[in-house]
């Protein structure tokens, strides 16, 4: 009997030793270095029949290599196209991950009953009458989807064999496990060597995989990082359970803009494509109030019409309190001192709560004068116009300073029925007739006189 041959992995880098340690050196977490069974032997293909006539690859040229356009399959999900850049690449591997109960599963099962392919989806945490169930809920219509519940690799394999699919759905990574590896699903080398099984499927047989992949407390996809590595695609589910709406965004994408983003709103019957998000970011509102604004920011390509709210008040306790919600802290307290600085306005002894509604995170430094605005409204009192909106960045002089593809986001202002929008003057527009009052300006207190007089 051979010896059993063991070694120790990083549970949160993958990271390998050699011996137990205290702290991994890679990542420098404490108390994450645990030790697995490792067997190594003779690996086959993912095909049963041998595959040593397999011819081996062949260098080439550059200019040799066929450069044409790869052709997309259409996933029927415009959200989706879009964050991947178009549509599915044949053979990649896309990896989704998001918190428990976000709506992934979901996500995929009505992407897999909309596709016109034949679709293997592969459930390790489900059986198939609760998949049968949640698919009625979603569509009644007759579809290619094949239901598999089932976590050891060689068995999936066997299937794809014999359904020939033309989509994968993996729900999810961490519950898989193969005979080539003595550890538990989940562990980082069971994670490492099923992911690098369903590689070698997709690239071989030109078949995308999506995988589904748990998430730890922080944030981050539970498993070595070199699983993040290893995939063509990271999406990233996020919202609130408690809301409706749920954002796909692109963390990693080989065949597209990570810049993209998707959303949607949850529903009884499933998740609604949202193909206007600026209607559900700015809240009905049937009377004027202090301390709201609307910016106009850019994710990607699409531009969104966002409204932030702002609550100025005089700090009790003594020591002021500063608290963002989608919106960078250092940021606001940076315009804040511009505010106090350069436009003399005293907030320095004042509470300042800002946030940025719909749940979404906006780094676009164009919200900047909505911000400004919004604060001064808060603290003034008095409330912006309802038809005006904002597109500019502050600087550190107080000066109001251009941002990129403004005519863009004038023309979605323009859709939206605002009839005024504020950008610094030092923007290049051509000469367009918009349909909506372009107020150039170029510092903070031309905005203050013009918005409160």
């Amino acid at each position: 009997m051979s010896k059993i041959k063991t070694s120790f992995f990083c549970q949160n880098c993958g990271a390998q030793y050699s011996k137990w340690q205290g702290q991994c050196n890679s990542c420098k977490q404490w108390n994450t270095i645990v030790e697995e069974v490792i067997q190594k032997e003779e690996k086959m293909s993912w095909k049963s029949q041998d595959n040593s006539t397999k011819k081996a690859a062949k260098p080439l040229k550059i200019d040799e290599i066929d450069s044409s356009q790869e052709i997309r399959m259409d996933s029927r999900d415009g959200e989706l196209n879009r964050v991947l850049g178009g549509g599915i690449v044949p053979g990649s591997l896309i990896l989704l991950g998001g918190e428990p109960g976000i709506g992934k599963s979901t996500l995929l099962l009505q992407i897999s009953l909309k596709l016109p392919f034949k679709t293997l989806y592969v459930s390790g945490e489900e059986s198939q009458k609760q998949i049968k169930m949640r698919a009625e809920r979603i569509t009644k219509a007759p579809n290619n989807c094949y239901i598999l519940t089932e976590t050891k690799t060689q068995h999936i394999f066997r299937q794809i064999e014999e359904i020939e699919p033309e989509v994968v759905i993996i729900d999810s990574i961490q519950t898989l496990h193969t005979d080539y590896i003595e550890a538990s699903p989940g562990s980082i080398s069971q994670i490492r060597e099923c992911t690098a099984e369903l590689i070698k499927f997709a690239k071989e047989s030109n078949v995308p995989v999506i995988l589904i992949g748990h998430i730890t407390k922080d944030g981050s996809i539970a498993g070595p990082k070199i699983l993040e590595h290893m995939v063509d695609t990271v999406l990233q589910f996020e919202g609130d359970r408690n809301h409706v709406y749920r954002i796909l965004r692109s963390l990693k994408n080989r065949f597209g803009s990570t810049a993209e983003l998707g959303i949607y709103e949850m529903q009884g019957s499933g998740l609604r494509e949202v193909s206007n998000p600026s209607e559900i970011l700015i809240s009905p509102k049937s009377e004027e109030l202090s301390g709201t604004a609307i910016a106009s920011t850019l994710e990607g390509m699409r531009p969104l019409m966002i409204e932030i709210q702002a609550l100025v008040s005089t700090a009790v306790y003594g020591t002021p309190q500063r608290s963002t919600t989608g919106y960078n802290a250092k940021r606001l307290n940076m315009i804040l001192a511009v505010l106090e600085k350069r436009a003399g306005f005293r907030l320095g002894t004042k509470d300042v709560f800002l946030n940025v509604t719909g749940g979404i995170t906006v780094d676009d430094p164009a919200i900047d004068l909505a911000v400004v605005a919004a604060i001064l409204s808060s603290n003034e009192d008095i409330p912006v116009g309802r038809d005006f909106c904002f597109a500019a960045e502050v600087g550190l002089s107080g000066e109001i300073r251009p941002v990129n593809r403004i005519e863009q986001r004038i023309q979605e202002a323009e859709k939206l029925g605002f009839s005024t929008i504020f950008v610094s003057k030092h923007n290049k527009i051509s000469a367009k007739n918009f349909g909506i009052k372009v107020m150039m300006v170029g510092r903070i207190e031309e905005v203050a006189g013009d918005l409160f007089g």
